[in-house]
Order: structure tokens, then sequence, then C-alpha cells
């Protein structure tokens, strides 16, 4: 390597090391065991709110990782797979790209995908940034434009600068913000005469539910929103269901299909990585822009297919679907969102601990307005602080791993401790959560003089509108 881009590499990583917001992996002490709480054995051992000792030297309890259904370390998952392969003529390895070897296994479980969805058609990908950077780099046309919620994934940003959507024609607009959204939208119509006239088309971009905040699409209302503004018909919604597939709808279909709105939606993406504890994705959408993606989309042409063993882990995750045992696990997980938040929001206001030391974002406080919605939103739940890496550093020397997030990832003074919340996590694991976290707060409000005062001002105006501000747009999310 030559010293001067050795210099540069090294003086950006300085300025974010200086900043504290370099980035590092994981310790890998931090990964759980099949025997470590916050695992599915617990659910299977015993009561789902029965406290289960930790053994001496065991890995922290998971309040980190995107494993929602707690199906990574499922027994009864684990069987199904290594019999599914023990029995498969091919496991090892796909060949290449999905355009040079023909795959039954891949072309079985689109199919299988495109029935339980209920959708024309269904196109596997090997991650969900891949399907959101091959579908936003070509689908959209010249003329076209983007409107995306600020909070939108790092993928949709990637795909929409390889587009031919014009700069000035990708806009974000406030997340969750249906005024702003229709602002957006008689903005474009009052500009572009090829979208008056239907000549082009608008995107809209959003997530049922949002990574860092915890927040849920209103897609009903977003969906009004776009057809009274463009009654042509020329705009389409585009929704990211990578942290809502498995934990709501019949069967864990989404927030689409709870919503019974598969009709009025141009494409969905769920992701196998997450609480289907797989690898892949798919994305879910009509037969001409299922052909034109085998076409255009360079993230699917040129990189060789997710591989058979992949293909089988991810059919045997639906199979858990589609038999309830997905939704029994949802339920838990839900349940241990109401019982999180509930309690942490009694021990801040019985402790008096200030906002700006730690705080629950006001929008988890509301009620969503969507009937359908009679369970608790989400099992993410952000913990606003400007001290977010010592509280996460608290929480893990009380064998409690839940991660800091900073910006770039999330806007700049909307510091949080991110926790996801999983089935088997236990009462007591959750309980050791809230009383760890209230007294490091408590701690820290003692001690308030020590505060600079822009920390306090930040987070007491982030607590109110959270969202409100942003994120980068170019660093969206994790």
């Amino acid at each position: 390597m030559s010293e001067s881009l050795a210099k540069k590499l090294a003086a950006a990583l300085a300025s974010r090391e200086e900043r504290n917001i370099r980035r590092r992996l994981p310790d890998p002490a931090l990964s759980l065991s099949p025997s470590t709480p916050g695992s599915i054995s617990d659910l299977t051992t015993a009561p789902a709110i029965s406290p289960t000792p930790r053994p001496p030297h065991a890995a922290p309890v998971d309040f980190s990782s995107n494993d929602y259904l707690s199906l990574s370390t499922s027994p009864h998952l684990r069987a199904r797979v290594l019999s599914a392969l023990n029995t498969s003529p091919s496991i090892l390895g796909s060949g290449g790209s999905r355009l040079l070897v023909y795959n039954h296994a891949h072309a079985a479980l689109e199919a299988r995908l495109a029935r339980t969805f209920r959708s024309p058609a269904a196109l596997l990908f090997n991650s969900g940034f891949d399907a959101n950077a091959g579908f936003f780099a070509c689908v959209p046309q010249t003329g076209d434009a983007l409107l995306h919620d600020e909070a939108i994934h790092a993928s949709v940003h990637d795909g929409a600068r390889a587009s031919r959507i014009a700069p000035r024609m990708l806009r974000p607009f406030a997340h969750n913000d249906i005024g702003a959204l229709r602002a957006a939208l008689r903005a474009l119509w009052g500009e572009c005469a090829a979208l008056r006239e239907g000549r082009s088309v608008v995107f809209v971009a959003v997530e049922s539910v949002y990574s860092m905040d915890g927040t849920v699409a209103p897609l009903r209302a977003i969906l009004d929103g776009m057809d009274e503004v463009f009654p042509a018909g020329n705009v389409h919604l585009v929704v990211d269901e990578a942290h809502a597939t498995g934990l709501y709808g019949p069967g864990g279909r989404g927030m689409v299909a709870l919503l019974g709105l598969e009709d009025r939606v141009l494409a969905r993406l769920h992701t196998f990585g997450k609480a289907l504890a797989a690898l892949g994705a798919v994305l879910l959408t009509n037969t001409l822009i299922r052909d034109y993606l085998l076409n255009y989309a360079r993230p699917l042409i040129y990189t060789t297919s997710l591989n058979n063993a992949a293909i089988i882990a991810a059919s045997c995750s639906f199979d858990l679907l589609e038999d309830g045992t997905a939704e029994r696990l949802a339920a838990q997980v839900l349940e241990h969102s109401t019982y999180l938040q509930e309690r942490l929001r009694a021990s801040l206001a019985a402790s008096s601990i200030p906002a700006h030391v730690l705080a629950l974002p006001a929008r988890l406080q509301q009620q969503h307005q969507q009937p359908s919605m009679a369970q608790p939103l989400t099992p993410i739940i952000p913990l606003l602080t400007p001290r977010a890496r010592a509280l996460s550093a608290h929480l893990l020397a009380h064998g409690l791993n839940a991660r800091p997030i900073s910006w770039p990832t999330v806007p700049k003074g909307m510091d949080r401790v991110r926790v996801c919340l999983h089935a088997g996590n236990t009462r007591a694991e959750i309980d050791a959560l809230i009383n760890a976290s209230i007294a490091w707060a408590a701690g820290i409000a003692q001690d308030e003089r020590t505060w600079p005062e822009g920390d306090r001002t930040q987070i007491e105006e982030g607590v109110g509108g959270m969202g409100s501000s942003g994120c980068n747009l170019l660093e969206s999310k994790l």
C-alpha cells in the first residue's frame, strides 16, 4: 500500500476515534451458546418466565442481536435443518450465478414463498442489502422520483445513487410523518409535468419496522396519502420488512400481510437472517419486475448465489412459520416488550431519573394509529442517553449485552443503547436489565454537575421528537 493512501485511511480512522464513533467488531466472547440464558432452550425446557441462573463465566445475556424469535438456538430448528441436510443430494455450493446454473432448491423456495406471501412472483437475493440496492439501482427509470423515509436503510441510498434518478428527484421526508410525505408528493406534482401526466413514476420507500427506533410505519395512511395526491396510480410503495418478518401478520408474513395491503404494495422485502436465523432475502413483486431484475440487477447477476445449505436452512425456518411455532414465539417477544416498557417507565419515574440522563423515546409511549395492532409494537427498545457507551459497558459488567448506537448510524444527539428482546429472554433477565440501567442512571444523576450543557440540551430536545431530526443520508443505519 502506498504511504499516501495509508496516511489518508489512518487519518479517517483517527478522526472517528477522536469523536468516539469508530466502529469495531464485538468481542467474540459475547457470542451466545445454546445453554446461555436468552436462548430458545429456556422456552423448551422450562416455563418461559422462569429465571435461569447464569453459569460462571457464561456469555452475557443477549439483548443485542436481531435473533428475535431465538431460533438460532432452537434445538427443534437445529434438528430439522440437520435432518434436511442429511437427506439432500446437494448441500455444498451453488455453482455460480443464478443465470449460469439452475438450482432446483432455489426455484422451489421462490415458488413456495410466492405462495406463502400471496405474491405474483418471488426472487431470492444473497442479502436484504443486495435486494434493496439492486431494486433501487435499476427499476426506477429516467424522469422518475424517489421519496424515502429519512430513517431508511443505507442500502436504499446506495441503490438510489447508482440509479437513473436525478439528484433533485431523490428526497427524504420526516420519519413516519404523513403530512411531510403528502407535502413532498404535492411538491413533485407541482414541479414535474411528466409526473402529473403519468409518464413518470414516484417510488416511496419505507420500512415496516425501523431497527434503530423501534417504530412502525403507518402503512395504510402512507398508501392513502399517495393515492390522494397521485390518483392516476403512478406512485408505488416499496416496503422493507426485514425487521417484521416472523414477528407480525398471519404466519409471520409481516406488517403488509397483517393489514391486508398486499395488492397495494409494489414490492416487499423479507430477509432470512434476523428472526428466521438463516441467510438471504426474498423480494416479492410482480412477474415483470422479477424478469427485469434478472436482467438488470447487478447484485443478483454478478455474484455467486446462496449455497444449497443456506436455501435448506431458510426453508426449514419457513416450516416453523407455517406450523404456528413462530406466532407463539412472536407473542412471547411482544409480551416481553410490554413488560420492559411498562416496568422501565415506572422505574424511571419512581427514581426521578432526568430525561437527559436516561429516557425512553416519546414515540414508544404513544398508541400507534393502527387498529389491528393489538400487541406491543416492536421488540426494539432504544434507551436514550448521551453516554450510551458508558451505559453499555455498565450493562456488560452485569452480564447483559446491549450495544451502544451513535452517529452516523443515528442522528446526532440521539445516542442510545439499542435493546433487542427475544423469545428466549426471561423475566428475570429483563428485570436485571432494568435494574442495572436504573442503578447506572441514578449514579449519573447524582453527579449531574459534571455533564456538559450540550449533552443535556441535545437529549432533552431529542427525547420528545425522536426521528424528527433525521439520520445522515449516506449512512443511516446498521
